[in-house]
């Protein structure tokens, strides 16, 4: 392939994903953000013909309280640090979508399913931490097996691309994503800054570096090659890694007159990727939208923009992790199943005033959930 390429890949996460930093008290509007960024940013994405990622924490599959805990693993991960492990949490939540929907998003992801383009992968069951003390990779083998399970279930399909909570990794943890069916994850730059660790030694110092390099070229963007004729390497000889390029801060009004130099350094990093035959993948949370929503969807169009200006000057493309994995060998392309515009299986047709379609089911509108912020 030797074209330039745009990779977007979003950790749907809700609060599973920042619980053990924030409360659902003091981060609600973020979260609840959520519900109108989503359907914002797949009409951006239909209009501008992006395929993207959606990595999603498999708790989020479930209808409803009672599901969630009919697929709890037996082994779950003792971390040093129990105000990581979500599973203390489970007994305060609330019954289903309609009266939490901080933790479930059934209707999100029926959205999200019926925009063509879009893959929904994984960002493990319950956004595990391969990197703290106190975890095992058996832990995380039937972390990623319950949530291949439910994805099965509700998708009809297993998943294929697995973006790691925190950006956390090792080559134990791979080998475990590659026997659970994943082919395909999400790296992480080159620069030191960004170098996978555990919590505790992600220093304010290298924070600090992290955020002034989205605005000023602190490090230059890990771009891939994409000329070679097999220019996708397997990491320990079995899954495929797409690294990160950058992540799309969102709007800060602190640094809002930074905004220039924000757009100057991804537009940079697209045109460069674009003429230079490499991948450029941005990566974002969509609870970063959450505030600030229209600002947030302004930076994200003139991205958009600038992605359509490179793919009439340069043939630039959009793809998804799962098919840039797939365009790497024959054979991968011989084993990945297209994803279907489809929707999620349900076992209710409509649950407390939230439509979710049955198995095979087709729609030509979605029907939001009424959310209450009990």
């Amino acid at each position: 392939m030797n074209t330039g390429t745009l990779v977007i890949s979003l950790d749907f996460e809700l609060h599973w994903g920042v619980r053990d930093k924030r409360s659902v008290a003091n981060y609600r509007q973020h979260l609840l953000g959520v519900r109108e960024a989503i359907p914002q940013i797949l009409k951006l994405f239909r209009q501008h013909e992006i395929r993207a990622t959606w990595a999603t924490v498999g708790f989020l599959f479930c209808e409803s309280k009672s599901e969630l805990l009919a697929h709890l693993p037996s082994r779950q991960p003792q971390y040093t640090n129990h105000h990581l492990s979500p599973y203390s949490d489970i007994p305060q939540l609330g019954e289903d979508e309609q009266h939490d929907p901080y933790h479930f998003a059934p209707s999100l992801l029926e959205q999200i399913a019926k925009v063509p383009g879009q893959e929904i992968a994984s960002h493990t069951l319950s956004h595990y931490y391969c990197l703290e003390e106190g975890q095992h990779p058996e832990d995380f083998a039937e972390d990623l097996e319950i949530a291949q399970t439910l994805a099965q279930k509700k998708l009809g399909y297993r998943l294929k691309s697995l973006v790691f909570p925190r950006n956390q990794y090792s080559p134990p943890h791979l080998q475990v994503a590659y026997a659970h069916g994943f082919c395909v994850f999400r790296g992480n730059p080159s620069s030191w800054m960004y170098h996978t660790r555990a919590n505790a030694d992600d220093s304010r110092f290298r924070r600090a570096f992290r955020l002034i390099d989205s605005y000023l070229p602190v490090h230059q963007p890990s771009l891939m090659d994409t000329s070679r004729s097999v220019w996708l390497p397997k990491v320990n000889g079995s899954i495929y890694n797409v690294p990160a390029s950058t992540f799309l801060r969102p709007y800060s009004r602190r640094l809002r007159r930074l905004e220039d130099y924000r757009y100057q350094r991804l537009d940079t990093a697209m045109q460069t990727a674009a003429s230079s035959q490499q991948i450029f993948h941005l990566w974002w949370h969509p609870h970063n939208f959450g505030i600030n929503l229209q600002k947030n969807l302004r930076a994200l169009e003139h991205i958009l923009t600038t992605f359509d200006a490179m793919r009439t000057q340069y043939g630039m493309k959009s793809l998804r992790m799962d098919e840039i994995a797939a365009l790497t060998s024959s054979s991968q392309r011989n084993t990945l199943n297209p994803l279907p515009v489809t929707t999620l299986k349900s076992e209710t047709t409509t649950q407390r005033g939230i439509t979710i379609l049955p198995a095979g089911g087709q729609t030509d509108t979605l029907n939001p959930p009424r959310v209450t912020t009990a």
